[in-house]
């Protein structure tokens, strides 16, 4: 009984191993959108942070549209998006965390 279930744990694994690099490749893309936005709103300034917090902090939906976003073009509900979830208290505190202070976008 115990081998027979040793291919279904084997399957398991790997689909978690799936998911995990397929979350880490959409939430790359995402970043790359929310950068976009970072960078033009806060010209000179390591958006790099920043965007660490916005991912942390975004919905599993919002990360894929940012991701989408990363292909098709930032639009001002990706601009929009981004404030916004600069603007939720654990973002703040993340940004705060980071040493960069409060952010105005």
């Amino acid at each position: 009984m115990r081998l027979a279930a040793l291919p279904l744990l084997v399957m398991l694994s790997a689909c978690a191993s799936l998911d995990t690099a397929a979350d880490t490749a959409t939430r790359n893309s995402a970043k790359t959108a929310i950068n976009a936005v970072l960078d033009a709103r806060l010209p000179g300034v390591n958006a790099a942070p920043i965007t660490d917090c916005v991912i942390d902090n975004a919905t599993r939906g919002e990360i894929l549209v940012f991701a989408s976003a990363a292909v098709t073009g930032v639009t001002q509900s990706t601009v929009s998006s981004v404030v916004e979830i600069t603007r939720r208290t654990p973002t703040l505190l993340c940004i705060t965390k980071a040493g960069l202070g409060p952010v105005t976008l």
